[in-house]
């Protein structure tokens, strides 16, 4: 998948959803904000993010990059990312598991029964 400037990106989040399972890869998930999290603030903010990109392989993004991902995913318009607004756009960034979620959803919900 190509982004805007031209980076590509491989969306390995269907693979991981079939490898780890629904719970599996939201726990992983939950792992990934962790690692991008300010730890006073319990969000991801612009600092944490730019300070912690290179752990995601994205080093060299812009100010301006950082702050759109996070403009991307802040839905409740504070400013940074919680951890339900980082896993909701993770989804969003993945056509894979956009395709795949309703199939997700109705497994998840058996398996609760």
């Amino acid at each position: 998948m190509a982004s805007r400037n031209g980076i590509v990106f491989e969306d390995f989040f269907p693979a991981m959803v079939d490898k780890l399972g629904a719970e599996g890869f939201m726990k992983e998930l939950s792992n990934g904000f962790q690692l991008l999290v300010d730890e006073d603030r319990g969000l991801i903010t612009f600092e944490s993010l730019k300070r912690n990109s290179a752990l995601l392989g994205l080093q060299d993004m812009s100010d301006d990059e950082v702050k759109c991902m996070v403009r991307e995913g802040d839905l409740d318009g504070d400013g940074a990312l919680n951890e339900m607004e980082f896993c909701t756009l993770m989804f969003r960034l993945s056509p894979g598991l956009m395709m795949n979620s309703t199939k997700w959803l109705v497994e998840a919900i058996i398996s609760e029964m």
